[in-house]
């Protein structure tokens, strides 16, 4: 029998298709996007640097609304767990410990594994300033796990808010972000803290996952759905248009404004559409994948989730950092400033996803259950993770 009629037969009947591929499709994104939208330059000493072909082509900013689906993944991410929650006979917290550890364990695995290669490759004769480009990359996903640990410790909360609200649970979510937005862009934007964006990343990124546990709940229908994705596209439109934010979805090196870092009230717009449209196309989508061949790549996918998030970034050193003995190399050393690197760069992602695969084979033992692993092993993989994750953000 071979692996796609292996995976067609062992899943359940009452299996909810379409979501899974929402959060195949998600997860896929975050490495398309940060392999595309980022590139490195190199310097008179060979080391590497970050940059972006978004400085160079404004054109690329519509690329990074379709790659921008944290709203999707939140909002998936919002709709399994009030099912998980809801079926579980335990306690919250134990509920809550379990998924909080499923996520944990991964982050933890690459940080420390990091932790051991940082000196290694320096003694190899890779440069300080290379190492430290690449920490930077490699922590930089890994704000989302923080950021989705809060909000899914925050689920019984949501949980109640739905039942009493429906789908304008989150609209003071909603509210909040577009506040803090008219106080640090508004006409008093002088005198206000740098520090107060800060307020937006809890309810920006709750906004979607609240949308999500209230689609579970069945509070979420075709007319609030449509609801959902005309008012988005209607308030993004008028945000670029007529208030100025950001074309940008991801933070543009130079830009004083960033609309992802904390979230924006753009992004918040382009949740709730992409939501919307989520939740009109599950049955569509459902239907398709009721064929094996489709399904298959969505199962493998899922199962590997923190693996693809938590190293796709060291997928590409792996591929940039030996390029940079080498001197430029189109599209992986160069700067990301020309038609030529987009190409180059387009012709590389194959590898990327190769490598990629390569280190998700060992790396995806991460994902299950420390068994064999003693308490001796955990203190020294969380002291190795602390170190890296000092040296990252130091």
């Amino acid at each position: 029998m071979t692996l796609t009629a292996r995976i067609e037969a062992r899943t359940p009947a009452h299996r909810d298709r379409a979501v899974d591929g929402l959060r195949a499709l998600a997860l896929l994104a975050v490495p398309t996007g940060h392999w595309l939208l980022g590139g490195f330059t190199l310097d008179g000493d060979g080391a590497i640097h970050n940059a972006s072909p978004l400085s160079t082509f404004g054109f690329f900013a519509p690329v990074s609304w379709v790659l921008q689906m944290l709203g999707i993944f939140f909002l998936v991410g919002g709709y399994a767990s009030v099912l998980s929650y809801t079926r579980h006979t335990g306690s919250t917290r134990a509920w809550l410990g379990t998924r909080l550890a499923r996520l944990g364990r991964p982050v933890l695995g690459v940080t420390a594994v990091w932790a051991v290669l940082v000196p290694v490759l320096y003694a190899l004769g890779v440069p300080g300033d290379t190492l430290r480009t690449g920490a930077t990359l490699v922590v930089q996903p890994l704000w989302f796990v923080g950021v989705y640990l809060v909000v899914t410790a925050l689920t019984p909360y949501c949980v109640r808010a739905a039942g009493r609200l429906g789908a304008w649970a989150a609209a003071p979510l909603l509210g909040s972000v577009a506040v803090v937005d008219f106080l640090r862009y508004g006409p008093f934007a002088e005198a206000v803290p740098s520090w107060l964006s800060v307020l937006n990343i809890l309810p920006g990124w709750l906004f979607a996952y609240q949308l999500g546990v209230s689609w579970g709940l069945r509070r979420i229908g075709r007319r609030q759905a449509w609801a959902l994705l005309l008012g988005g596209a209607a308030l993004f439109a008028a945000l670029l248009l007529a208030f100025h934010y950001p074309a940008s979805m991801v933070g543009v090196p130079g830009e004083t404004r960033t609309n992802s870092h904390p979230p924006s009230l753009l992004v918040l717009a382009l949740a709730a559409a992409q939501s919307g449209a989520a939740i009109l196309l599950r049955d569509r989508l459902g239907r398709l994948l009721r064929r094996p061949a489709l399904w298959a790549p969505v199962v493998v996918i899922n199962l590997s989730a923190m693996t693809i998030l938590c190293w796709h970034q060291t997928a590409m050193l792996a591929a940039a950092v030996p390029a940079s003995f080498l001197g430029p190399v189109a599209g992986l050393t160069t700067a990301p400033d020309t038609l030529g690197w987009i190409v180059a760069r387009l012709a590389w992602l194959p590898l990327f996803a190769g490598l990629l695969l390569l280190i998700g084979r060992y790396a995806r033992g991460f994902e299950t259950p420390w068994t064999h692993a003693t308490a001796a092993h955990r203190s020294a993989a969380g002291l190795l993770a602390a170190g890296f994750a000092v040296y990252a953000l130091g």
